[in-house]
């Protein structure tokens, strides 16, 4: 057998912070005993039998780190330009690998695990390698050796492990305590996250599972240029989704198979791991560094050279001292330091990542901060969820764009409205415009085929749900999904010459059918008359404006202001209602009275934008107002715009959806632009919590997807990533990027 073992350096290891961070990840920092993980994996690969050379796939920022903790010169280090997570990583390396040697076998292993027992995983990799031979994917599954909440399992087939590799009947995701109890009795295993396979049989079965990862990788290698540092793969590898294994892979393979292991082993998660893996003195304290105990039990002590730790009447705590940082946490919450770190990340402390220099002048704060939170959303889209929504959440086989993504990055199969396939055109159209790369040409022209195909009724409106194999569900055609299909064209014009045609089309039909004898349009279903679908018309309206369309745009964007600040907009208290009657007055009951944050910072974003292209200053006074009765929407408890307000501005719903964050940022952020003195800099402060709270949402894996709605109790509801959300977030992204880059 010819043996590569690949050594994949992703993740920041944030659980373990201050010491791991995203400049020098937990892999590169001595946790246990003197010897960095790295180093102790490198190592263990070089022993196993077969083997040829070591590969290295790690990002360029930590390149230095793997080449000064590497011995010797059998290695090839691999260097991504973006992080893609695990699959796109095993993905180059195998590349690598097939085109130099077609029978070699890629041992995959993060490198950042424990294993003291060097020759037990050394016999385990051979037996599995003899597997890999027979064309299995083979995965190392640990026998667990207590319940625990902090790893996923592996059930191996028939409901037990064998001496050799044995088929897999599924991998499943971090239980809760009582159901690990249960997958322990019932002879699951730890997933170790360390696979072997051969290279060829691991990209065919990229190739029919996964095939935009295995593209990605191919062209990112077969492009990759010779550097010092080492080989770094073409910018074409951020194509690939970012993903890991198990779910692009093992999850739906056939070849999956697993092999149980009875070594030692902790992927040091966090500080209790560290704790547990670490020698114990007579108190049961592990101490690391210079420091002084007394009577202190049970307790992990770490000081950075030249800190000196004292601990006196302490039990059961992680005491952490770097140079510029201190952790202090009981053994049971060292799970929640990756909480703090997300903290610190919001107020952009510079201890998130490395030591700083200083936070500036406190004039150019605000700025910063700005600039930060800009490049780190840009990074987000164009790195994760942009690819990954291109290769999950479009149906090339079938057409258009799935309604939207489990949290495990599948499509539910939901029916799919109009809106969504116009919104999805849009957001790949301006992030071609914001500057990604990736193939946002062939993602609008795939969402318009399919949206014209399916959705266009005979009378030239588009109907507004139709079900995953092309069947209309619901004929209604309505004015918001007429809205955001000239939205989509006025993005999409630059490659479609008919589109600017298309739209004034559809505004005739818009026209015809829906138009009010005393202003602004009907609405089709049981609330013929509201400001919500008006406000995506006058949206529509700009766009075109903006891309020099012709006065039949202006005109219509002067009348939807004209009734949005005549009608819509309340004159007294300056919020904006949903809901009226035929005469554009409120409607009667709590319809009437129903008053949305979200819908107040979207439309004074949009009135903004139409001041400076117009001088138009009622609309500009309006915006300011109507961002001020958003504010009063923002529950100081959690950070977050609520879903609705009634009209004395009081609490109505205290859900809170992701897309009034979005609005709230976006209003924020235009209209600092102009605000002199205190005024800016209250909007600036305002934008960067908005930009926090945002965040919130994101925080998911596989990082692209989104949570949508938090509810009262500050729990996020357990449901699928809408793609309707894209729409908001690309426009939040590029608004940010416009005023904090430039």
């Amino acid at each position: 057998m010819n043996v590569y073992p690949v050594i994949m350096c992703g993740g920041s290891g944030t659980r373990l912070w201050p010491v791991s961070r995203p400049s020098r990840p937990k892999q590169f920092a001595p946790l246990i005993g003197p010897e960095t993980l790295f180093v102790q994996t490198v190592r263990r690969a070089r022993k196993v039998a077969g083997f040829r050379r070591l590969i290295v796939v790690t990002g360029a920022r930590q390149a230095h780190w793997a080449r000064a903790q590497i011995e010797g010169a059998d290695a090839t280090l691999l260097l991504e330009p973006e992080p893609r997570d695990s699959a796109p990583a095993m993905a180059a390396a195998a590349v690598w690998i097939a085109e130099r040697d077609p029978e070699g076998i890629g041992v995959f292993l993060a490198s950042d695990h424990y294993i003291p027992d060097t020759e037990k995983f050394c016999d385990a990799v051979e037996k599995a390698s003899r597997a890999a031979q027979g064309g299995r994917i083979v995965a190392l599954g640990v026998k667990p050796t207590k319940p625990s909440s902090a790893y996923g399992y592996i059930r191996p087939a028939r409901g037990e492990a064998h001496a050799e590799a044995t088929p897999v009947d599924a991998f499943v995701e971090k239980p809760d305590f009582p159901t690990a109890e249960r997958y322990v009795a019932e002879g699951y295993l730890w997933n170790s996250g360390n696979f072997i396979a051969s290279a060829s049989t691991f990209l065919k079965e990229l190739d029919r599972r996964a095939p935009a990862i295995a593209a990605a990788a191919r062209k990112a290698v077969a492009r990759a240029k010779e550097t010092q540092a080492g080989l770094k793969l073409d910018p074409v590898f951020a194509e690939a989704p970012k993903i890991s294994i198990d779910y692009a892979l093992m999850e739906k393979t056939d070849r999956a198979s697993v092999l149980a292991v009875d070594f030692a082993w902790s992927d040091v998660g966090a500080w209790d791991a560290v704790y547990a893996a670490c020698p114990h003195d007579e108190h049961g304290n592990a101490v690391a560094g210079e420091a002084v105990t007394i009577d202190a039990r049970d307790c992990l002590v770490r000081a950075a050279p030249g800190v000196l730790v004292a601990a006196a009447g302490v039990r059961d705590l992680a005491i952490v001292a770097e140079p510029d940082a201190v952790l202090v946490c009981h053994a049971n919450a060292a799970q929640s330091v990756k909480k703090i770190v997300e903290r610190l990340r919001a107020e952009a402390k510079p201890q998130a990542d490395a030591a700083g220099d200083g936070a500036g002048p406190a004039q150019q704060e605000s700025a910063r901060d700005l600039r930060a939170w800009a490049e780190r959303y840009r990074l987000w889209l164009f790195a994760e969820a942009l690819p990954l929504w291109q290769a999950l959440g479009a149906d090339y086989g079938g057409w258009g764009w799935h309604e939207s993504l489990s949290l495990r990055a599948k499509p539910t199969g939901a029916p799919r409205r109009a809106r969504v396939q116009a919104r999805q055109v849009y957001a790949y159209a301006a992030a071609g415009a914001l500057g990604w790369a990736g193939p946002w040409k062939a993602a609008v022209e795939h969402g318009l085929e399919g949206f014209f195909a399916y959705y266009r009724r005979p009378d030239g409106l588009f109907r507004t749900l139709v079900s995953p194999d092309g069947t209309p569900i619901e004929e209604t055609a309505y004015l918001y999904d007429q809205a955001f299909a000239l939205l989509a064209l006025a993005a999409a014009r630059a490659g479609r010459p008919s589109a600017e045609d298309e739209a004034l089309a559809l505004l005739a039909a818009i026209e015809k059918v829906m138009r009010h004898e005393k202003g602004g349009f009907r609405e089709a279903g049981a609330r013929p008359f509201q400001s919500n679908p008006h406000m995506h018309l006058f949206e529509a309206c700009l766009a075109w404006i903006e891309a020099g369309g012709g006065e039949r745009w202006t005109r219509l964007a002067g009348d939807i202001v004209r009734l949005a600040l005549d009608r819509f907009i309340d004159a007294e208290g300056g919020f904006l209602r949903e809901f009226f009657d035929a005469g554009w007055r409120p409607a009667p009951g709590e319809a009437g009275r129903r008053v949305e944050p979200g819908h107040q910072f979207e439309w004074a974003w949009l009135l903004e934008r139409w001041s400076r292209r117009t001088g138009d200053r009622e609309a500009a006074c309006a915006a300011r107002r109507l961002y001020a009765a958003g504010m009063r929407g923002v529950d100081a408890r959690r950070g977050v715009a609520v879903d609705a307000l009634d009209d004395r501005l009081e609490m109505l719903e205290p859900r809170a959806r992701l897309w009034p964050q979005t609005e709230r940022l976006k209003a924020a952020l235009i209209l600092s632009e102009s605000a002199q003195g205190d005024s800016h800099e209250a909007l600036r402060a305002d934008a960067r919590r908005a930009a926090a709270a945002l965040w919130r949402y994101l925080d998911v894996e596989p990082s692209g997807l989104w949570r949508d709605k938090l509810g009262a109790d500050g729990r996020f509801e357990e449901e699928p990533a809408p793609a309707s959300s894209f729409y908001h977030l690309v426009a939040a992204v590029a608004q940010l990027s416009a005023t904090a880059l430039g």
